[in-house]
């Protein structure tokens, strides 16, 4: 027997626990539903895919001692499920289902929600299955002659032309995340730069302010991807450019990297059909920012915890 997450488009299968929301792994007999089963060898099998392992066994630990005695689901801390699947296709293999109801205390819960609670190893891994489940759904023909596509007969991750052999492979997309920081003028309190984006929604109240970000472009680094999107979404310049971190975020299919930088000059003018206002706010008196378990929320406290502010 191995076990699998259920997934629901972007939400996962999970049992509530006295800590809240967490992914429940559901056991199955590996021959009944194998990606490599000879018996299908032309079969694309959409709704199932093998995860790969990820990190080491502290990055499975949550910061908090947890207590899940209720129900059987500590492996999802210590080693990752093999795979996962789409609800849809767990019911039409007749894998074993732990019932989804109010009673059970089993229901699928978004994405976003559970990586405000889960080590970064079970948040990652649940990122990469959300990810792949959609790839499999969008690669179902080639790209070059439009012939239906197969898996690869090996452990390749791809998807595989029988009639010209083209493989194509899960896509990722890069993209840049900046904090921006300056002295205030007046008062010399270190400031930073925030925006509320038309995607955040205008009747949100209070509104939420994140970071600039955008995609990286064929043909530019990633640090001048930066200096692009700052420039295009806000007008200003910079100088201090440094990388921090990474995040793999499947909405759709993003990496997301993070960078510091320090105001160098430009007055703000910002881009209109992204934005709805951007300035630079005291740390001290901040607007609502993104939750915790995003790169922007990181980014934003560690400037918090620097200047000995709480984030």
């Amino acid at each position: 027997m191995t076990s699998a997450f259920i997934f629901s488009d972007d939400t996962i299968l999970c049992h509530q626990t006295s800590d809240g929301w967490w992914p429940l792994p559901v056991q199955y007999s590996k021959s009944d539903v194998d990606l490599n089963n000879d018996a299908y060898p032309q079969a694309y099998q959409i709704g199932h895919v093998a995860l790969l392992e990820s990190l080491a066994l502290i990055h499975w630990q949550t910061t908090a001692s947890t207590d899940h005695s209720d129900v059987d689901i500590r492996p999802t801390f210590t080693a990752q499920a093999s795979s996962a699947m789409s609800y849809d296709y767990a019911v039409a293999h007749h894998v074993a289902l732990p019932p989804v109801n109010e009673s059970s205390g089993n229901t699928f819960v978004p994405y976003r929600q559970l990586i405000l609670q889960l080590p970064v190893a079970l948040s990652n891994q649940l990122s990469q299955a959300i990810q792949l489940l959609r790839w499999q759904t969008d690669t179902r023909f080639c790209s070059r002659c439009a012939t239906p596509v197969i898996h690869a007969r090996n452990a390749e991750r791809a998807m595989v032309c029988p009639a010209c052999q083209l493989h194509q492979y899960p896509r990722v997309q890069p993209c840049i995340i900046t904090a921006i920081t300056r002295p205030n003028p007046q008062t010399g309190e270190t400031q930073i730069l925030l925006a509320h984006h038309h995607r955040h929604g205008q009747q949100k109240q209070p509104p939420l302010y994140g970071l600039i970000a955008g995609f990286v472009e064929v043909g530019e680094s990633l640090e001048h991807a930066v200096v692009r999107e700052v420039a295009e979404e806000v007008n200003i310049t910079l100088t201090d450019i440094r990388y921090i971190s990474s995040q793999p975020w499947p909405f759709p299919t993003n990496l997301m990297l993070g960078f510091r930088a320090t105001y160098a000059g430009g007055d703000i003018i910002i881009q209109e059909d992204e934005l709805a206002h951007a300035d630079f706010f005291d740390l001290s008196n901040l607007p609502k920012i993104p939750s915790k378990g995003s790169i922007a929320y990181e980014l934003i406290a560690q400037i918090l915890t620097e200047q000995g502010f709480e984030a």
